[in-house]
């Protein structure tokens, strides 16, 4: 099996909401994206929205009943400055976010925060010094 990961989909409950979010933190989409399922370009990994109710279908699984739970899992960015930390999550906030660890020195030698979009998919923002980032800025290592 390949080790590695080329497309996160997370469910949604209101799609355009939802895509309207992203698009408010610049992220670009393909030109296939819809408010029925939206795809955005990452450095390293695509990132893309479906309705809740088809991606259980897909998947063969029943849907959560409570839109605000906590799924158990956090998607991360990851940024090349101790700062950008802060301003990451000053900017997901701008777009509608909500704090829900504010941006803090880690034990670990970094620093991070974590956000909450609009259907509190919970996002983490962290700066690990010993990242390692290609030219398209997807982080390709972790030394030390």
């Amino acid at each position: 099996m390949p080790q590695r990961v080329t497309l996160v989909t997370i469910g949604a409950w209101d799609v355009p909401k939802l895509r309207a979010f992203y698009k408010r933190l610049g992220w670009y989409e393909t030109d296939w994206s819809s408010d029925n399922y939206a795809v955005f370009k990452n450095a390293g990994c695509m990132f893309s929205i479906w309705s809740m109710d088809e991606l259980s279908k897909d998947a063969e699984t029943t849907i959560p009943s409570d839109p605000g739970f906590f799924r158990g899992v956090t998607l991360a960015i990851n940024v090349e400055t101790r700062e950008l930390v802060d301003t990451v999550l000053s900017e997901a906030v701008a777009a509608g976010a909500r704090i829900n660890r504010p941006a803090s020195d880690r034990f670990w030698g970094g620093r991070s925060g974590c956000f909450l979009d609009p259907e509190n998919n919970a996002w983490e923002v962290a700066y690990n010094p010993n990242a390692v980032f290609d030219e398209n800025g997807a982080m390709v290592e972790m030394n030390g």
